[in-house]
């Protein structure tokens, strides 16, 4: 027993029991065995225990050992026992977790794992050797190699990814281990891909073709498809991590048929069975808890509906989409998701996912629409799928998203479909034999009217989407004919009519207010009539009027948008009108706007719903989406609309009032027109001054704008030399700090044995004492000169951090300024066409006039006309 723990101290080269060695020395000395050892046994001895170290002393490990760790990798490939102890020393270092061992040591939010990662990666061959050693079968060094690679991306993964996607069969040799049958190797490889393939579309399209899919629905069978554990999790994320955005693979797993091996997954037990009454059909009574729906099997389905909608989605191309919607109501994975719409008891969050999935599967698909229309829920008496989807979006308590998502289904069955947007409307018009059966229309109207506020949106937003057809007014019109009853005894009022009284109506409720004029702005678009019917209306405009005229410098955000909407949808009313309304024609209006508004306000207002961030969110995606109902105010295609006709409404304005100022000069009153020409000489010289000044201030910018320029090119090398110097300062932070503790251990160990000197008796000192004595003072003293001298160190590299904090800050704010300046200089540009273009109309305006326009070259103006003679003044 003896001999072993003898063999032991000397493996970790421990010192007599009196004078303990610090975890940096016996690092320091296995490192040194671990590369001048000749025998592979000390060297697998020595790497053994700095393994067993390299939890607790991490840092010393890293900073001393990396390297040596690293060459045995490449010195020693043979021997699988000590290739396995090195790559597991090397997961250790530079694992991203904090181990037990060292929480006290470092704190738990420590980053060296990460540090000690960008430290081996610099290395070309080292991610190139635990590639290689993937290639040995031998448990002990897949596995680790596998597990330190995954340390390495989870801590840098962009430089990973690069790394490998450059390096000879990389992706090869990990999507082999998708075959191991060892299931602890072939799930941690799944891991691996994941990481490795996020945001990658050039490793996402190796890995494809790699026969990434076929594999992938092996695992899946393999493990129980849905009813399957975290395994099929694991690998529906893998799969959609391919096809999420890549339009390479989306093509090639429609190509190869990939598309019908989803289908068996989604297929749940026959709903013809499930009788239900009608408070308890489908979505209109959730429940959380469903037996047969694990959490498990939950997360499966929820991903494999995610990877259908990612061959589907809006932003995907036209091409791919097109094709996969045909493929996947062939195939029967179109009926397999109504089936599960339609089943009771399917769990909030899968349910809300399948419906989003229905929506972008039939979107624009006319085939696919009329399946929707078609499917009927399994109730008493049977109601189209259709009617009990809206039931459950006008219905305030069912979840918000879900709401959200049927809405976006509703949208997604009206897009390109003429037919389904007719019947809409047909379920609102008088029927000529009554039916007690609840319509779409019904249910939308009835939307309109609930004390529900996001019900009100929900309804108006979807009835506005049966009016998208900017070439066929047919919908708009017919909308115009309905006709609701109010009171018993009084006369039934048209729909717009009802509008306009609920938009007046609602004082406090924003997300109505937002609907309605939603729906009223959708409506009037490129309908004359329907301009027609709204200026008719008692209160309409000067219901928007006022409300524009009165409120100056609303700070509330919500209100303002309410204001730029009701601006538009005015400007709108100027912009489609054939002038069938004698008391509000376009020039009439155009003069209404200038007196009660203000010409400058008005166009101001038309912009305000553009600058919102809520415009510029909504607009990318048509899918409804907010994190609190409160958020849902604006409407992808409403946004599309305002996008198309904010400058050609604008324009309408200003011709419009242009006309009206022009007016007074048709009359035949000589002294009018005398007065309007010096009126528009005053105006030119005033509009003249205002150009001038405006010039100086464009070459003051112009001038601005090239100083920060230079000063920015100037930063920019400036902050790539502070980065490298900060990545050399990490480095050598590192080091400095081992090397401190270190120092430190020494010298508590050489203060501890002066303690112990001068607590002995007098009589027991010797001579050789007091020498041993004096010379472990002068080593402490020699020890804390180095200790101040890394201290020193130290704290410099802390004051660079700080000043290259200061400097970045400083860079951000100088960026920030030059971007501000450029968008200044824009507006002024702008202003400036602007301005010529009025200072060209009121030139030739005087030249009608009689007035002689003088060229003014000399004063640093140009003027258009350069013909010195003057025209003729009929």
């Amino acid at each position: 027993m003896e001999f072993f723990k003898n063999s032991f101290k000397s493996v970790l080269g421990a010192p007599d029991p009196e004078n303990q060695p610090t975890g940096a020395d016996t690092v320091e000395r296995l490192v040194d065995r671990l590369e001048s050892s000749s025998l592979l046994d000390d060297r697998r001895d020595a790497c053994r225990a700095l393994k067993a170290l390299s939890r607790t002393y991490r840092v010393e490990v890293g900073a001393q050992g990396m390297n040596s760790v690293r060459q045995v990798l490449e010195m020693d490939r043979t021997d699988c026992e000590i290739v396995g102890l090195a790559l597991d020393t090397l997961c250790n270092i530079t694992s991203p977790e904090t181990f037990d061992e060292e929480i006290d040591k470092h704190g738990k939010n420590s980053k060296i794992g990460e540090q000690f990662t960008e430290i081996f990666i610099k290395h070309q061959d080292s991610v190139g050797l635990v590639l290689s050693a993937l290639e040995d079968f031998d448990f002990r060094v897949r596995w680790p190699a596998l597990k330190l690679l995954a340390n390495l991306i989870s801590n840098r993964p962009k430089d990973i990814q690069e790394i490998i996607l450059i390096m000879p069969m990389g992706v090869s040799k990990l999507m082999d281990l998708l075959s191991d049958s060892r299931e602890v190797i072939r799930n941690d490889a799944l891991l691996l891909l994941i990481q490795l393939t996020k945001g990658n579309g050039n490793i996402q399209k190796i890995v494809a073709f790699e026969n990434a899919f076929d594999r992938i629905f092996d695992v899946i069978n393999q493990e129980g498809g849905a009813e399957g554990g975290i395994v099929v999790e694991d690998c529906l994320l893998l799969m959609l991590n391919l096809l999420k955005g890549n339009v390479s693979n989306q093509n090639f797993f429609k190509e190869g048929s990939y598309i019908q091996r989803l289908t068996p997954m989604l297929k749940l037990p026959s709903i013809d069975d499930i009788n239900s009454d009608d408070d308890n059909i489908n979505i209109s009574n959730i429940s959380n808890s469903v037996i047969g729906w694990s959490p498990q099997k939950v997360a499966n389905i929820h991903c494999m509906i995610q990877v259908i909608r990612a061959l589907v989605a809006p932003s995907c191309s036209a091409q791919i989409i097109s094709g996969c919607q045909r493929i996947m109501h062939a195939c029967g994975l179109l009926k397999s998701l109504c089936d599960i719409l339609m089943a009771s008891g399917v769990p909030a969050d899968v349910l809300t996912e399948t419906i989003n999935a229905v929506a972008e599967v039939i979107r624009g698909n006319n085939i696919n629409q009329e399946f929707l229309s078609n499917v009927t829920a399994p109730s008493t008496p049977p109601r189209p799928a259709i009617v009990v989807l809206l039931m459950s979006m006008v219905n305030e308590k069912q979840p918000f998203q879900l709401r959200c998502a049927v809405l976006y289904c509703f949208q997604s069955f009206l897009y390109k479909n003429n037919i389904g947007k007719n019947k809409l409307i047909q379920t609102l018009l008088p029927q000529s034999n009554e039916t007690q059966l609840l319509t779409t229309g019904q249910l939308l109207c009835g939307g309109l009217f609930s004390p529900d506020p996001l019900s009100n949106w929900f309804s108006s937003v979807a009835l506005s989407h049966a009016l998208i057809d900017d070439n066929n007014n047919n919908e708009k019109e017919q909308l115009l004919r309905v006709l609701l009853a109010t009171n018993i005894g009084k006369p039934p009022v048209t729909l717009m009519q009802q509008c306009i009284l609920l938009l007046q109506q609602s004082n406090n409720k924003l997300q109505s207010k937002l609907g309605l004029l939603i729906l009223l702005c959708r409506w009037i678009s490129y309908c004359p009539l329907a301009v027609k019917t709204f200026l008719s209306i008692d209160s309409s405009v000067s219901y928007l009027t006022a409300l524009l005229s009165g409120h100056d410098n609303n700070e509330d955000v919500q209100e303002n948008l309410v204001q730029s909407m009701c601006a538009f949808l005015l400007a709108m009313c100027v912009h489609f009108n054939d002038d069938q309304v004698p008391s509000y024609t376009k020039d009439k209006l155009c003069n209404l706007i200038d007196k009660r508004i203000g010409l400058e306000r008005f166009q101001d207002a038309i912009g305000g719903t553009t600058r919102h961030e809520i415009y510029s969110r909504t607009l990318k995606h048509p899918q409804p989406s907010a994190k609190n109902p409160s958020d849902l105010l604006l409407d992808h295609e409403f946004c599309r609309l305002l996008k198309i006709l904010e400058g050609a409404v604008s324009e309408s304005i200003i011709k419009g009032s242009n006309s009206v100022n022009e007016f007074p000069i048709k009359n035949s009153n000589n002294q009018i027109n005398s007065n309007l020409s010096g009126n528009s000489s005053a105006l030119v010289s005033q509009y003249k001054d205002l150009i001038r000044e405006q010039d100086d201030e464009i070459q003051k910018l112009k001038q601005s704008n090239e100083i920060l320029i230079k000063d920015k090119q100037q930063l920019e090398l400036k902050v790539q030399e502070l980065q490298t110097e900060v990545s050399n300062l990490k480095d050598q932070n590192i080091v400095l700090r081992a090397a401190q503790t270190n120092l430190n251990d020494e010298k508590d160990s050489l203060t501890n044995h002066i303690i112990k000197i001068d607590d002995s008796s007098t009589s027991d000192v010797t001579n050789h004492d007091k020498e041993e004595l004096i010379k472990c003072k002068n080593i402490i003293q020699q020890l804390q000169l180095q200790i101040n001298e890394y201290q020193l160190k130290l704290q410099e590299q802390e004051s660079n951090k700080e000043a290259i904090t200061k400097f970045d800050t400083l860079y951000k704010e100088k960026t920030d300024e030059l971007d501000k300046l450029k968008k200044d200089q824009e507006d002024l540009l702008e202003l400036l066409a602007d301005q010529d273009t009025k200072l060209i109309l009121y030139k030739e305006k005087l030249t009608a006039l009689g007035e002689k326009i003088e060229s003014e070259v000399s004063s640093g103006e140009v003027d258009d006309d350069t013909d010195d003679q003057p025209e003729s003044s009929n």
